[in-house]
């Protein structure tokens, strides 16, 4: 596991204390018969043998024809990648039974709340922070090249990303001080969520910085390393304004963000199709198929429909069921979910009795992509903000646009009458029009990180179901745990924020969540 406290300081203490080691026991293998007055001058010669060899070690093996760093293009490549496919596969293992999109059969004390015991996933802070790291090398590599300024808005784009993906999950996080290891900071202060959104180098800063330095850029160097838009900076620029919506309403509850959603919906220049969407394919084969393809069909078989989804599904006559799921193979016709959280021990579960997750998770990842945000998501985002009367728009337009790209998205085939009858249509009798936008949107968030889960923090929707044999006293956590890497690593600073959350408490809600 790697820690965002990884420092080069700490690296070379490590180089020189391996090195050390390696001589004494060498050492003592050689000479273990050494004794006496003799012995000790023999051992203090050879020790300052070796602190001279040591002292030049580094320099007498570097070799002088190998490149000193990573260009950008293959580090934001890798961040991008690297990313997707690790959030993609916690999204699967762990953010969908948070968010009870999946039920996990055994082996879960995850689902049934014990956040502190990640198995399969459960622990997305070392991805984070690995990838925060590497996205900052292209910022400094930016600002000591000139010839990379192309990467400079790209950059901040992806670390405002990764940044609220970082603080929505665990809420204070070591940020402003966190990411500059090189200079020796190995002890960061946790920052507040609050200062991390809006502040100075925080989220929303960060974009508005990132579409500035790409609307500015006039040289002549192209974009490379860009698996999401293979260089279509214009792209990159609809991307952030997206992820604007997004943090916008996100932070709806604290802040007001009309005008600024109003400026952003007016000028039109968001994500409004799947062809612009920021995402990368998987592929049926390897290197690049999703992990679930190539995991053990035991660990695969772990993971059923939620009984969540078989209501919201069934009640919807919802035709995306046969896409993220299979038919019972006891029941043969029919898409049959589990209670969250089943205490395995005590329980006989038959996995044949419900329905495996979809084919597009296993045999047909070509199908699949790495999430990172959509147009259909983008309008429900827009629904939501007119619905409660942040922007001036018409809320249904936005919502059945949504609708619509999402059935597009996940390939499947949308009812002529989904739309006009039924619980899918808008503001029909009884339905709760802000129920029924959240609703859409976390069925078509399956897999996308810890979406669906954030949202359902923020909105209270969909409504989720109090889980089997409950190890969190049937709450439904609000936050990640901080790992336990942190309290062996970083002890004053996570004492400050573990009293913060009442003992690093999976029910102590975040900044943004004040409801």
């Amino acid at each position: 596991m790697e820690s965002n406290l990884t420092s080069t300081s700490n690296s070379q203490w490590l180089k020189h204390k391996k090195y050390s080691m390696i001589i004494k026991n060498n050492f003592k293998h050689s000479f273990p018969l050494i004794e006496g007055v003799r012995g000790r001058f023999l051992i203090l010669f050879f020790a300052i043998a070796a602190v001279s060899c040591t002292n030049d070690f580094s320099e007498i093996n570097t070799n002088p024809n190998a490149p000193i760093e990573v260009q950008p293009s293959l580090l934001l490549r890798q961040v991008v990648y690297d990313y997707g496919e690790q959030m993609s596969y916690e999204g699967f293992v762990a953010g969908n039974l948070l968010s009870q999109h999946f039920t996990m059969v055994d082996f879960n004390l995850f689902d049934r709340h014990d956040l502190n015991a990640p198995q399969l996933g459960g622990n997305p802070w070392p991805i984070l922070y690995t990838n925060l790291r590497d996205n900052e090398l292209i910022l400094d590599q930016v600002n000591q090249n000139v010839v990379y300024e192309v990467y400079r808005g790209p950059a901040l784009i992806m670390k405002a990303y990764m940044t609220a993906a970082l603080t929505d999950i665990f809420g204070d996080v070591p940020y402003f001080e966190a990411l500059n290891g090189k200079e020796g900071n190995t002890t960061p202060t946790y920052d507040s969520q609050e200062a991390i959104y809006l502040n100075e180098d925080g989220i929303l800063d960060n974009l508005e910085q990132g579409i500035i330095a790409i609307q500015s850029y006039s040289g002549a160097q192209s974009l490379e390393g860009d698996i999401l838009f293979d260089g279509e900076l214009d792209s990159w620029v609809a991307f952030a304004n997206s992820l604007q919506i997004k943090y916008l309403m996100r932070v709806s509850g604290r802040e007001n963000v009309s005008d600024r959603l109003q400026s952003i919906y007016d000028e039109g220049n968001y994500i409004q199709s799947n062809d612009k969407n920021a995402v990368f394919d998987f592929s049926d084969t390897q290197p690049n198929t999703f992990r679930m393809a190539v995991l053990r069909s035991g660990d695969f078989n772990l993971f059923i429909m939620s009984e969540t989804m078989q209501e919201v599904m069934g009640n919807l006559n919802d035709p995306r069921v046969e896409v993220l799921y299979r038919e019972s193979s006891a029941n043969p016709g029919l898409y049959l979910g589990l209670l969250n959280g089943p205490d395995a021990s005590n329980t006989s579960i038959s996995v044949s009795d419900y329905s495996l997750t979809g084919t597009i998770f296993r045999e047909n990842t070509g199908a699949l992509d790495a999430n990172f945000i959509t147009s259909w998501e983008t309008q429900f985002l827009l629904a939501e903000a007119a619905e409660r009367n942040f922007i001036t728009a018409d809320a249904q337009t936005l919502y059945e646009l949504g609708i619509e790209q999402a059935f597009e998205y996940w390939s499947a085939s949308q009812p002529s009458d989904y739309l006009t009858t039924g619980p899918a249509a808008y503001a029909s009798a009884g339905m709760n029009p802000i129920e029924q936008i959240m609703t859409q949107k976390w069925i078509a968030n399956s897999i996308n990180g810890y979406e669906g889960w954030i949202e359902y923090r923020r909105t209270g929707f969909p409504q989720l179901k109090d889980v089997g044999a409950s190890l969190n006293s049937d709450l439904i956590p609000v936050r990640l745990p901080y790992p336990s890497s942190e309290e062996a690593l970083n002890a004053e600073s996570f004492g400050i924020a573990s009293d913060a959350t009442n003992g690093n408490s999976i029910n102590a809600t975040v900044w943004w969540d004040n409801d």
